[in-house]
């Protein structure tokens, strides 16, 4: 069983930048890929950044290409998630997942999910 705990989470201006945590406990997350998918208030959740197992392979949906970067530190049982040049349009629960295998599509079916933490863009 993996926990999963997101934070960094908050209001920011647009523009701006965050930085997203996501640490695992229970068990080492070393050997699997991650997520960060988020899901705006009335819409469907969706992938926002997928990391594979040893951190050299990333994938990210189109609407933040060139604007987040995702990461990990398998020593820490930490993702990242750092966001710049925020956009209103970016205002959702961002949530982190794990699969448990060396890759991921990036679809909603992964195997443990944290609570996720609200970011707010204003303009």
């Amino acid at each position: 069983q993996v926990q999963l705990v997101e934070s960094g989470g908050g209001l920011v201006q647009a523009g701006g930048s965050l930085r997203l945590s996501c640490v695992a406990s229970g068990r080492t997350i070393r050997g699997y890929a991650m997520g960060w998918f988020r899901q705006a208030p009335g819409k469907e959740r969706n992938l926002v950044a997928t990391i594979n197992w040893s951190g050299d392979s990333t994938n990210y949906a189109d609407s933040v290409k060139g604007r987040f970067t995702i990461s990990r530190d398998n020593d820490k049982n930490t993702v990242y998630l750092q966001m710049n040049s925020l956009k209103p349009e970016d205002t959702a629960v961002y949530y982190c997942a794990t699969k448990r295998a060396r890759y991921t599509s990036g679809s909603l079916n992964m195997d443990y999910w944290g609570k996720g933490t609200l970011v707010t863009v204003s303009s």
